[in-house]
């Protein structure tokens, strides 16, 4: 397998704050309402919408919550109309930054992430300067409790996954972009619970940033609680010592 950043480690980890303070969602909402609006209101016809329901219930939202998002997406009940788009920068040390995000209002999320990066010592770049550094895969979590190891990884492989991870907590499965709904379905159908199923982008090459890893994880913690990004990508690593030494800070 191929080397693993501890930026999935730090997300892993961030995501759980961000649950407490209730951001994830209001994340997960958007995601719902534009799954359905651009699919349909269908989880079985439409995967999109399927990993967004998914999501929802491995971070116990109410059900009430999640039909209420997909009507809004369909237009049965009256929503705000949210859009996709991409923002590019650098941070310290020259780490390349990808910005999901999904708003009403592009002017006010571009100047906030503006702002960010201006305030803690990024830089904003064109359409195109950094995107092609990344590559979009799937990613599918699988609670490692009582399971084995070797069991999920074969599964998994067999399954037509390209890369398996085992982290803390959970066993990370990496998948091509257009074979992560397919992967889903045969490892449920070998008697696996999916926790999350979800399109990401992993860099193709990352860059080490022992040197300026505090200042780069507070620029990248400024940008993930901003209300209208849904994810951020950086194509680096940090040693298990600069790790080791942040987590005690």
């Amino acid at each position: 397998m191929s080397g693993h950043s501890k930026w999935s480690s730090i997300k892993h980890k961030k995501g759980a704050a961000d649950a407490k303070r209730g951001k994830i969602f209001t994340r997960i909402v958007k995601e719902i309402i534009v799954a359905a609006r651009d699919g349909g209101g269908d989880p079985d016809m439409n995967p999109r919408l399927r990993m967004a329901v998914a999501n929802a219930k491995a971070n116990n939202m109410p059900s009430s919550n999640v039909e209420r998002a997909i009507k809004k997406g369909t237009g049965e009940i009256e929503g705000v109309n949210y859009e996709n788009f991409l923002y590019e920068g650098y941070g310290q040390g020259g780490v390349a930054i990808l910005v999901e995000t999904l708003t009403d209002n592009k002017q006010r999320t571009v100047s906030e992430i503006r702002h960010c990066f201006s305030k803690f010592g990024g830089t904003m770049s064109e359409g195109g300067a950094v995107s092609w550094m990344f590559e979009q895969k799937g990613l599918i979590e699988i609670n490692r409790e009582n399971l084995d190891e070797d069991e999920v990884m074969m599964t998994a492989l067999d399954a037509g996954a390209e890369d398996f991870y085992a982290e803390t907590d959970v066993f990370e499965i990496y998948t091509d972009y257009a074979d992560l709904h397919a992967v889903v379905k045969n490892l449920e159908e070998a008697g696996f619970e999916i926790e999350k199923a979800e399109l990401t982008r992993e860099a193709k090459n990352k860059v080490n940033a022992d040197e300026v890893a505090g200042k780069l994880l507070k620029l990248l913690d400024q940008l993930e609680d901003l209300d209208d990004v849904q994810k951020v990508y950086a194509n680096f690593e940090i040693s298990d010592e600069v790790m080791e030494k942040l987590s005690q800070d």
